[in-house]
């Protein structure tokens, strides 16, 4: 039976299987050295990594595109990427005061141009008084510029209704990706049954099941409720929690809010029950914050782990460990590209804070650029600053647009027999759900993928939709998802509705 159109992956399989065998033969017929890395020698936990976000199917929308370039006839004229939260990839206009500010850093000759507003030349100025050389091209520490790193602090402060915080616990990041990962490497030990298990959402973000992958770690999955609005629920904690201790010794959850993939903002009651969970459980808790400025539910509120923690006073608020991230990649900034981000850690032991800081110093520092970026997101314009105005509308436009768009993408999906998709509370994505027919499961299966996978990709090869499924994110078994990021503009995003849409009935037609 042959592979439906560009599917690919069966001849992709023997091609490589094809070329190691060719290569072994050659080697015994030439007398050439086997190479000393090769599949079956390399360090075999990177194998088992798997970042949905950027795999197989988007490595076919790439050659889709090559081949439109070409001239290749194709049923669509274009690849429309809604696979990854890249919002300036999907034609969102920077923040005219972020950029102005960081021009001026990178070129401090324009500080004498008219062109400029005065206070983004005093917030340029302030920053390259911190560089070392009074240049962004210089090193930092590792932890990141003290200036920033106080203003970061300020930044939670306020955020937080006033509750300290101490620049001593910051640390500047390579985007939130990296302060992730440095904590996971803290907690990962032991072997066997004592190996440190991770609690982490499913659905997921495959940063987690990644990092865990190559790491070695146990990865523990707690499912969130889809019935209600994909909610948190303590109960399902504690069953995962049970299960695993058998296989692992567990000793970090992890909890996005909002959620990525799926949108839901936690209450405030869940993070209370959360911590106090944690704190009995002897838990560190990882707070995956990015998404704190996506919010646009009616009586949807973001309230972050940190203040909550202080709030329930003692013994959770100086004994509970946190770590809790951020990043100037989402929100209403969308500057995926500088990989400006941090992480703040309370009641963390300051031995291993000092390993930890040991840790990011063998990486030198996060990008300086990044750095001055994120300074500028936790302390933007004051109402008396000639760039106020302009910074404000210019960011509320963004989010009321997001909002708008989570709205629209509900509406449509909601609207299309087979196909339910929850409320998109925050984040940037959708994670509808889809009924698949029976032989489309089966003709997945015959294939070697996953249904939801199969579905994706006749998808990408007939409408040039490039949407992720939900497989690579985690869902509960016999269900079917995908993730779309809500981020493309309102006339695109509703033709892509449209389009995936009909092209899903389409799909379910042809296999019933």
């Amino acid at each position: 039976m042959g592979l439906p159109r560009g599917l690919g992956l069966g001849r992709a399989l023997l091609g490589t299987m094809a070329l190691r065998a060719g290569d072994q033969s050659k080697v015994a017929r030439c007398g050439l050295k086997e190479k000393v890395l090769t599949l079956d020698t390399m360090n075999p936990c990177v194998r088992k990594v798997e970042y949905a976000v950027r795999g197989p199917i988007v490595l076919r929308a790439l050659e889709l595109e090559q081949e439109l370039r070409q001239g290749v006839k194709k049923p669509f004229t274009e690849v429309i990427r809604a696979n990854i939260g890249d919002a300036q990839a999907m034609g969102q206009k920077p923040i005219t005061f972020l950029r102005q500010v960081l021009a001026l850093c990178v070129n401090p000759d324009l500080l004498s141009s008219p062109d400029f507003p005065a206070d983004a030349k005093r917030r340029a100025e302030r920053i390259l008084q911190a560089c070392g050389g009074h240049s962004l091209g210089a090193y930092s520490i590792s932890s990141g510029i003290q200036l920033i790193r106080e203003d970061v602090a300020r930044y939670i402060e306020r955020r937080d209704g006033g509750i300290p915080a101490n620049p001593s616990n910051i640390f500047l990041s390579t985007g939130a990706s990296d302060a992730i990962v440095t904590v996971l490497k803290l907690l990962v030990a032991g072997e066997g049954r004592t190996r440190t298990g991770v609690l982490i959402p499913i659905p997921q973000y495959p940063l987690y099941s990644a990092a865990l992958a190559e790491l070695n770690a146990v990865q523990v999955d707690y499912y969130l409720d889809e019935e209600r609005a994909w909610a948190l629920d303590v109960a399902e904690l504690r069953r995962a929690l049970r299960q695993a201790r058998d296989r692992c010794c567990p000793r970090a959850l992890c909890v996005i809010n909002p959620g990525n993939p799926t949108g839901q903002v936690q209450t405030r009651e869940c993070i209370e029950a959360v911590i106090r969970f944690a704190f009995e459980e002897r838990l560190f808790l990882m707070a995956d914050e990015v998404y704190q400025d996506n919010v646009y539910a009616e009586g949807s509120q973001f309230h972050s782990f940190k203040k909550v923690l202080a709030e329930l006073g003692p013994p959770y608020a100086t004994q509970q460990e946190l770590a809790s991230f951020h990043s100037a990649s989402k929100g209403y900034m969308g500057e995926c590209g500088f990989r400006g981000g941090y992480v703040e850690v309370v009641n963390m032991d300051p031995a291993v804070q000092q390993q930890m800081l040991k840790l990011m110093s063998v990486r030198l520092c996060p990008p300086v650029p990044g750095q001055a970026l994120l300074d500028m997101v936790v302390s933007p314009p004051e109402p008396s600053d000639p760039s106020f105005a302009q910074f404000q509308a210019e960011k509320q436009a963004v989010l009321a647009e997001l909002a708008a768009k989570a709205k629209l993408t509900e509406q449509v999906f909601n609207q299309a027999p087979g196909i339910r998709c929850n409320p998109v509370q925050g984040a940037m994505y959708s994670f509808p759900r889809m009924q698949l027919p029976p032989r489309a499961v089966q003709r997945a299966q015959e294939l070697g993928v996953a249904p939801d996978m199969f579905f994706c990709l006749r998808l990408l090869e007939e409408t040039g939709i490039c949407v992720v499924p939900g497989s690579g994110f985690g869902q509960r078994e016999g269900t079917y998802h995908f993730r779309m990021t809500i981020l493309p503009p309102m006339d695109k995003l509703r033709l892509l509705l449209e389009k995936l849409s009909q092209f899903y009935a389409k799909f379910t037609r042809e296999y019933s």
